[in-house]
């Protein structure tokens, strides 16, 4: 079982990453200040390990409070975060009380944010059931919903106390969904592990088999990642680089997500289509080649990812970049290439240039 650490100055957690980790109550009850817990999931995840999961941590004697919530994209917002907050109430949760999430990115945004704000913060644990929440939004503290205006426009940043990655739980991980966190897993190797995404270009059939060796090394290397971004800039306040460097793709992803409604493009597709035209932006400022782009694109499309984006029209999808968290003082910072394997943060892209990324990219 690889254990990763995040270290964030005086405090640090662990990422424990392998198979059959969803019966190991131990490695949770050692990070419970009372043997209380309320587990978050969704009504496709809980049909599958809710059951075997409480179990596990009611024989060691823990008591557990159950939130079910409806499932998608669609769900993250005000009306389904009270849910977790009538629950919490309902059964006289404490602040001691230990918040759950078990399931994908969804349900670990809405409990993380639940976490953050009940009674102003109770402990919370991840255990991620996609493979997009293993490799990213189980890391780092990021929390949120989203409002009809922007993705995650409203959230905190609230560390987990462990994130706990069972990889058994991708067996029963649709295809689409698996494409989904691989457009993640692609992004770690084009904005700073040039090897990793040399490792990917070889390896990306075994990973779409769903090799469990490949699967494991990729979800590894992914955290390693994370985890090392994350303790030098915990809450993205680098005025370069830094954490937002994780951002490759999403601001175009997220006009997407927004624009043709939540839910009917997955974020990973999204982001996938969005880091296509972040590479083609990079090309029409110099930075990459023609034949950099296409590796880029031909790498998502063997993951099974969109490479064309959604046809809102580049009016559209600059109205929504606006919106974005990366716009300071008025300027959009974008996560562009300088080579691959080397991403920076650009707020000086010419408007037309932009503008012509995107229409290229969305014939």
């Amino acid at each position: 079982m690889p254990t990763l650490n995040v270290a964030l100055g005086e405090r640090q957690y662990p990422i424990h990453i392998g198979s059959g980790l969803l019966g190991r109550a131990d490695l949770v009850a050692a990070e419970l200040p009372t043997p209380r817990v309320a587990i978050v999931s969704n009504e496709v995840v809980a049909p599958l390990y809710l059951a075997r999961w409480t179990g596990a941590l009611q024989a060691a004697g823990i008591r557990i409070t159950e939130v079910v919530l409806p499932d998608g994209e669609s769900s993250k917002n005000w009306e389904t975060l009270n849910r977790i907050f009538d629950a919490l109430l309902a059964d006289r949760c404490d602040r001691a009380t230990t918040l759950m999430a078990l399931g994908g990115g969804v349900v670990g945004d809405l409990a993380g944010f639940a976490a953050a704000t009940y009674q102003r913060g109770i402990p919370f644990i991840q255990v991620p059931t996609t493979l997009l929440a293993q490799v990213d939004s189980s890391v780092g503290g990021k929390t949120g919903i989203n409002h009809p205006r922007g993705k995650n426009m409203i959230g905190a940043f609230w560390q987990p106390r462990m994130v706990l990655a069972d990889t058994d739980t991708l067996n029963t991980l649709p295809d689409r969904e698996l494409s989904a966190g691989m457009a993640e897993v692609i992004k770690y190797g084009l904005i700073r592990d040039l090897p990793f995404l040399e490792w990917l270009e070889d390896n990306m059939g075994r990973l779409m088999a769903r090799d469990p060796e490949a699967l494991s090394f990729a979800i590894e290397r992914s955290c390693a990642n994370k985890a090392e971004v994350v303790a030098g800039d915990e809450r993205e306040t680098a005025k370069e680089g830094g954490r937002a460097l994780l951002n490759l793709g999403h601001t175009f992803g997220h006009a997407i997500e927004t624009g043709v409604g939540y839910g009917e493009w997955l974020h990973g597709e999204a982001v996938a289509a969005g880091t296509v035209m972040a590479a083609e932006l990079s090309r029409r400022l110099g930075w990459l080649a023609k034949s950099d782009v296409d590796r880029v694109r031909d790498l998502l499309a063997r993951a099974a990812l969109p490479v064309i984006g959604a046809p809102l029209g580049a009016a559209r999808y600059l109205d929504l970049m606006g919106h974005d968290k990366k716009v300071v003082a008025g300027r959009l910072r974008l996560v562009l290439l300088k080579r691959l394997g080397e991403a920076c943060t650009y707020a000086d892209a010419p408007p037309d240039a932009v503008r012509a990324a995107i229409e290229g990219c969305c014939a």
